[in-house]
């Protein structure tokens, strides 16, 4: 079985988005608790609400982005999908393709499955380059 997604997907989905929720969280509670009226040149009121719509905007940017990491491992016969929860294995039969796209020195890779399967019809993940090369070289059908 060859793993094919980086081995910091762990880091980016778990850990960023608690570092996140916990810090940013406790910081705009502690600014909803401080009896200022004023911090630095703008009202308390408007910092407040500011605050709350950075907490709010960053916590609904990792829900979209770092949440919906897999770690995915490929053998000759099933794609095996894992969230660190539930694992899942897909044959191949039911794999419709893989659109890999770059974001600065990032991989991203998208699996469509022709049916939707325990983790939906799309499975995202960011990729060891090396190794989803190799995969690819090996199941040259698999990729767009």
């Amino acid at each position: 079985m060859e793993r094919v997604s980086t081995n910091l997907t762990l880091f980016y989905k778990i850990f960023i988005p608690v570092f996140w929720i916990v810090f940013m969280g406790a910081f705009t509670l502690a600014i909803w608790l401080t009896p200022a009226s004023y911090i630095g040149a703008m009202t308390a009121l408007n910092f407040r609400l500011a605050m709350v719509f950075i907490f709010l905007s960053g916590v609904a940017l990792l829900y979209f982005t770092l949440l919906r990491l897999k770690r995915v491992e490929i053998n000759q016969e099933f794609v095996y999908v894992t969230n660190y929860f539930k694992n899942v294995r897909y044959p191949y039969h039911n794999i419709e393709g893989i659109a890999v796209s770059r974001f600065l020195i990032l991989t991203f890779v998208r699996i469509r499955l022709k049916t939707p399967g325990s983790f939906g019809k799309n499975i995202f993940f960011i990729a060891s380059t090396e190794r989803l090369k190799a995969v690819i070289r090996e199941f040259p059908g698999l990729s767009d």
